[in-house]
């Protein structure tokens, strides 16, 4: 079974409705990882509450998804590559998972104290600052997509929502 959403949609003959159905995927997949991520803040936030332990609570936020993804390869038509590669890749592309540390304690720490709501919009204020700057300057082998006036203005209203939602 191949979980690729690319490739199950690459088995059909969807001629070009294949390109609209693919943006759409990929339009999809972000607003439901919107909806996890704030399901899984306020579930991560519940269990640290109960264990009284953050650290324990974002530990086995990463067990349950490490083995969700052990199932996924499992499933998956996919071959591993061969372990010389490994050695070859430069340290910061294994800095991922620490990323996500990083979050999931953030999210556990931040939800009691701020609420949910505050929170997120914080970390899309985060996220798209950062975002605009890796695409400007082409980093981490994004294309280089340069700030504009546009770009510009969207910034100060997500930094003035940001204001407005986390004002009492």
């Amino acid at each position: 079974m191949n979980i690729s959403v690319e490739n199950q949609v690459s088995n059909y003959n969807f001629g070009a409705s294949k390109k609209l159905f693919m943006k759409f995927i990929f339009y999809v997949l972000p607003l439901l990882a919107g909806v996890a991520m704030s399901i899984q803040a306020g579930v991560n936030s519940q269990l640290r509450t109960v264990l009284n332990n953050p650290l324990l609570a974002a530990f086995i936020s990463f067990i349950t998804g490490t083995a969700a993804l052990v199932i996924m390869l499992l499933l998956s038509k996919k071959g591993l590559p061969a372990w010389q590669i490994y050695s070859g890749i430069s340290w910061h592309k294994y800095i991922g998972g620490l990323l996500g540390v990083i979050v999931v304690v953030s999210v556990i720490l931040s939800v009691p104290q701020i609420g949910s709501a505050n929170m997120f919009v914080l970390i899309i204020a985060g996220q798209l600052l950062t975002a605009v700057i890796l695409d400007h300057f082409g980093f981490l082998g994004m294309k280089p997509n340069l700030i504009n006036l546009q770009k510009i203005i969207g910034i100060i209203f997500l930094i003035a929502g940001a204001y407005l939602v986390n004002k009492k």
